[in-house]
């Protein structure tokens, strides 16, 4: 389960709707208590998504689309994750998972997506449809590596 609260929700759909029709993409902090996944902080990094980045992501079994820019993919750039990973543990906190946005597609994980999934992470995707955010659903590879949805717990309703 995921727990978020109203003003993270507004984050990712502020960025998501801000970068319509590309994918947006960022880092979710936090800390992990049994099966809940507890958010602190969205972090919105740029989407890094470039020919280098679509060669690397097809060696690892992303296949490739007709598109294949950032309006149906996105990558976080290795160095900006290493640097919110240092920032995040310096406040005790973990890179939780990653969320990024579907422009008119729905909120599922798609093939590439489940390529480049780590176990460990949650994957909150928006789905935007005409510039505007109409759903937030999470994700989790289970050890079949498939993707399991996972709930959005919104933390508020629990601790005003």
């Amino acid at each position: 389960m995921l727990q978020i609260r109203s003003h993270h929700l507004e984050a990712i759909q502020h960025h998501a709707e801000q970068t319509y029709p590309e994918e947006c993409c960022g880092l979710l902090l936090g800390t992990q208590i049994d099966e809940a996944i507890c958010l602190v902080e969205v972090v919105p990094v740029d989407n890094a998504w470039n020919d280098e980045a679509a060669e690397l992501f097809q060696a690892v079994g992303c296949p490739p689309s007709e598109a294949s820019d950032r309006r149906d993919r996105f990558a976080i750039a290795p160095e900006t994750l290493l640097q919110v990973q240092k920032q995040a543990r310096d406040r005790n906190l973990a890179v939780v998972g990653i969320y990024h946005s579907h422009p008119d597609h729905p909120a599922v994980p798609s093939e590439c997506d489940r390529a480049i999934a780590w176990a460990e992470y949650s994957y909150a995707i928006a789905s935007i449809e005409q510039g505007k955010m109409v759903a937030l659903r999470s994700w989790r590879l289970d050890e079949t590596e498939k993707f399991q949805e996972e709930k959005i717990l919104k933390a508020d309703e629990l601790h005003p």
